[in-house]
């Protein structure tokens, strides 16, 4: 197991080193940047309205509103990734590393922006009646012939493969370690409980999710931020100098103090975008398989409302826990009992601890983390299941849920160090095709997207409007039919 987890490490390392991914992350981001006309600062303000206050198009095709599906998203992403996530960034690569997870939050939102898009404008209709999409279907469908579909099948297994390792046994793990270090809650104990609740809400599907993360999500985010707020208004005077520590450390590196190993700005950048990828997964393609489920009236409206989801997890929550982290200090902690630096899965509790009344702070952190971490079970479980049905049909989709939701107790009860590894290779393997078809495809987002807000550039027009506009454009025919996906699969049943 060693030499196999050693193996998935080295892997990883490549494929998040500052040869692949990381330019190809931050490339791609730049480049849809660029040619939507910097859309994520421009229209972030009208795509907040639309998501949190509308919420839903009226008499528009789809199986969850608007909203549901931003918090399905925002029930994958925020997990782990924005408590443990940040805390490994900023103890490895030192304070800068959190400016970097800010670029890759920032030029992630055009990626996430293009990748909805997408997902909406080349979905279809599953044997159940249900609209499925994503870059198992964007892929094939946007980019003709048999390029297009390797690209769509490699992304359809690392995705379903991927779905075990970050959305399942790794999120179990944290819950139940940290269950068991803070309230002495036995390993079997919460992953039985785990696997119960999992299975009573994911055996219902999109709609069963999108109604628990439309009422859990919201809460648990507010719960979270609300205490690292209160934290950041009690250390205001140090945040100030914190800005500034960042700003510096992000080009300079951070030299070795006491126990802590010193890093150079190739780590800050590699740990940055690598922890900043993992926290709200911009580029990796997840995200487009909850937009194609949205009831929405065009495109470009459910694109815009994703994008908010990036903003929310990097440039709200990453940006609180990471500055709860410098402000009290912790991030360059001596542990009195190893001489060494304070590990990171324990760093933003005693951050919080350190920056809260009493012992209030680790139990805010652990309760946090559960929320998190439970709900990005649940958004993983809808991700996985879409691209089973890609792969296999409909069919297979129950018993998936099932097993899914079985493996949560594994997850639970087991070590997981080669898991870990396991999936941050496996994240990078399903962003490589998913970038790879954004650049392919940006062209014609941009034309698109160009043209609808020149139609309708405050997002207010009703379905009615958006029709007479768009009934002339190429593809819109075609997608307003929603033609049906998985044929071939049906016809094997």
């Amino acid at each position: 197991m060693d030499s196999l987890s050693t193996l998935f490490g080295d892997i990883s390392s490549v494929i998040w080193g500052p040869f692949v991914l990381i330019p190809l992350l931050l490339g791609t981001g730049l480049y849809l940047t660029i040619r939507l006309g910097l859309i994520q600062l421009f229209k972030l303000g009208p795509a907040l309205r639309l998501g949190l206050i509308k919420r839903k198009d009226a008499d528009s095709e789809g199986d969850v509103s608007q909203f549901q599906a931003l918090t399905t998203a925002l029930a994958a992403t925020v997990g782990t990734g924005n408590i443990v996530g940040v805390a490994t960034a900023i103890g490895i690569g030192g304070p800068g590393a959190l400016f970097w997870m800010w670029v890759t939050g920032i030029f992630g939102m055009a990626s996430k922006y293009t990748e909805a898009y997408l997902g909406v404008r080349f979905r279809g209709t599953d044997a159940a009646g249900e609209k499925s999409g994503g870059p198992q279907y964007y892929l094939e469908r946007g980019i003709k012939g048999p390029f297009g579909k390797l690209l769509a099948l490699f992304f359809a297994i690392a995705a379903a493969i991927a779905s075990f390792g970050i959305g399942n046994m790794t999120q179990a793990n944290a819950i139940s370690a940290n269950l068991e270090n803070s309230f002495h809650v036995p390993l079997w104990l919460t992953g039985v409980i785990l696997t119960v609740l999992s299975l009573s809400v994911l055996v219902g599907g999109i709609k069963s999710i999108g109604r628990v993360t439309a009422g859990f999500v919201p809460v648990m985010i507010i719960f979270y931020v609300g205490a690292a707020l209160y934290i950041l208004m009690a250390n205001v005077g140090q945040i100030p100098a914190a800005f500034a520590t960042i700003f510096t450390d992000a080009f300079t590196g951070t030299s070795a103090v006491g126990g802590f190993a010193g890093s150079a700005i190739i780590i800050a950048v590699q740990f940055g975008v690598a922890r900043g990828i993992f926290s709200n997964e911009s580029g990796m393609g997840s995200a487009a398989i909850a937009a194609a489920a949205a009831q929405t009236t065009h495109p470009v409206r459910q694109g815009l409302v994703s994008m908010t989801q990036t903003f929310i997890d990097t440039i709200i929550v990453v940006t609180c826990t990471g500055l709860v982290i410098i402000t009290t200090g912790t991030w360059n902690l001596i542990d009195e009992r190893s001489g060494e630096q304070v590990s990171a899965a324990l760093m933003t509790g005693q951050a919080f601890t350190h920056g809260l009344p009493g012992e209030w702070g680790h139990w805010i952190v652990t309760l946090g983390l559960v929320m998190f971490a439970f709900s990005t079970i649940l958004g993983w479980c809808y991700y996985g299941e879409r691209n089973i049905e890609r792969l296999f049909g409909r069919k297979l989709v129950m018993p998936f849920r099932v097993v899914f939701s079985l493996v949560v107790f594994v997850g639970a009860t087991t070590e997981l160090e080669a898991v870990w590894n396991f999936s941050d290779m496996m994240n990078g393997l399903m962003a490589l095709p998913n970038l790879i078809g954004l650049l392919i495809l940006s062209g014609m987002v941009a034309r698109e997207t160009r043209w609808y807000l020149k139609n309708d550039p405050k997002l207010e027009a009703n379905k009615v409007q958006i029709e007479n506009f768009m009934k002339d454009r190429p593809g819109w025919a075609e997608w307003k039919a929603g033609d049906v996906v998985g044929s071939a699969h049906r016809r094997r049943e």
